[in-house]
């Protein structure tokens, strides 16, 4: 029999709340989940990859969404006729996230925020009693990916990432075929990405919109002038606020490829690249190479085309699985097995589709992911992505960034993931914080 849901909280309860990491705020003791063990969703950040959330969450009989959140009024007006129209109803909205986190109705947070705003916020949701699901990266910088992982263990909440291909059929058979050796010793994972990025030119300091609180958008940041090509997605190619390709989309096939080999922290990390196409702000590689080599003899390689496409004809993206007897090719969609002579064996496709190369990312495996998750909450369902092992993929990027940054070599503990004896790759380790703003346990 199912527990009731005042029987669930009672067993996955965190007990004390722990210290407050944001300033001015107070919370709410653990929350009492609703009849019929709905799980009460808000959904921090509702602009493009939100809305794939949404569509997912919606799709679950045992949740609803009770808050929507976002800094920017326009794209809240938006999301509330999107809302209306799409799912069938509106909810609450709240600009200032910690008003939610406050509310004891609410179970489960969804963050689909700018990825500065992703571990500060997931912790601080667990210090409030709440589930959460962080969409990909995880963190902004290592210190961040540790102290989540701590903050999970230490609140006994559920957290899941993003990474949905962990939730694709096709993927988890894959998995466990290449497990049962069905293309002999594997010892290579390729993962790659590519696209055709315009320029995002070089901004110009104006006065902020008058429907955008700058101040919150910032957050846990060191504060800056707003500038007109940062908002509302180009954050991405800027270090303030942003992880570049390698996280923003490499962390979903270099997490495959991890998966698929069985492997966990490198102990090498080297990598390649550089910004190639338009003369702007972009701070990041825009075409990048990435190594990771592991005592086994194994290694991953990631491959990021952001501005010029891989040619001729390389799918968008993917990850490819190399073993002594074959190789195999996934994608959310599909999974492909070829001999050694490179003729197809078996394609295997999943049911219904997902979006590869746009913005929002849509699909069935958003629902598969998000089922998941919410299982995990109402009934202890395996989580496709529990936090501690995808923090290891978002580990990888970010030891990606800091051997481009430092221009050699890392050599890594792989049981701490600091890197060994090299103090220029270690001031990346850790951000600076805005003051009063800096997560903490």
């Amino acid at each position: 029999m199912k527990p009731t849901r005042r029987q669930f909280i009672k067993q996955t309860a965190a007990g004390t709340l722990g210290a407050v990491i944001l300033p001015n705020v107070s919370f709410a003791g653990d929350s009492i989940l609703g009849a019929n063990e709905r799980v009460n969703v808000a959904v921090i950040g509702v602009r493009s990859r939100a809305k794939s959330l949404m569509q997912a969450i919606s799709k679950y009989p045992n949740a609803k969404i009770i808050y929507t959140c976002d800094v920017d009024d326009n794209i809240i007006e938006k999301n509330n006729e999107w809302m209306v129209k799409t799912i069938g109803y509106k909810a609450k909205v709240k600009k200032d996230f910690r008003k939610i986190l406050e509310d004891k109705d609410v179970d489960a947070v969804f963050i689909a925020t700018p990825e500065h705003w992703h571990a500060p916020m997931a912790i601080s949701a667990l210090q409030a009693g709440k589930h959460v699901y962080v969409e990909k990266p995880c963190s902004h910088n290592l210190f961040e990916n540790d102290l989540l992982v701590k903050a999970q263990k230490k609140y006994n909440k559920v957290v899941q990432m993003g990474n949905q291909q962990r939730s694709a059929v096709t993927s988890q058979q894959a998995v466990q075929e290449i497990k049962d050796g069905i293309i002999g010793d594997v010892y290579k994972g390729e993962a790659y990405y590519s696209n055709n990025r315009g320029s995002i030119g070089k901004g110009k300091v104006v006065d902020v919109p008058g429907t955008l609180d700058w101040e919150l958008w910032q957050g846990p940041a060191p504060r800056e002038q707003y500038r007109d090509n940062v908002h509302p997605y180009n954050w991405h190619w800027f270090k303030t606020w942003g992880t570049g390709e390698v996280h923003n989309n490499g962390t979903h096939e270099i997490d495959v490829c991890r998966w698929a080999l069985g492997l966990d922290l490198p102990n090498k990390v080297t990598s390649f690249g550089g910004k190639y196409t338009y003369d702007d702000d972009w701070e990041f590689t825009d075409n990048q190479e990435v190594f990771y080599e592991y005592d086994s003899g194994k290694y991953i390689k990631w491959v990021g085309h952001s501005r010029g496409k891989i040619m001729p004809s390389q799918p968008g993206r993917g990850a490819t699985i190399y073993g002594s007897k074959g190789t195999i090719m996934l994608s959310r969609n599909s999974y492909q097995l070829f001999g050694l002579d490179g003729k197809l064996i078996k394609q295997i496709d999943e049911k219904e589709k997902s979006a590869t190369l746009n913005t929002a990312g849509a699909g069935s495996l958003d629902v598969k992911h998000i089922g998941n998750f919410f299982n995990a909450i109402r009934v202890g369902e395996k989580q496709n992505s529990p936090i501690a092992d995808a923090a290891i993929s978002t580990a990888l990027c970010h030891l990606g960034n800091i051997a481009q940054e430092v221009g050699r070599t890392i050599h890594i503990d792989t049981k701490t993931g600091k890197v060994f004896d090299d103090d220029e790759a270690m001031t990346h380790w850790k951000r600076d914080y805005e003051a009063g703003w800096e997560p903490k346990l």
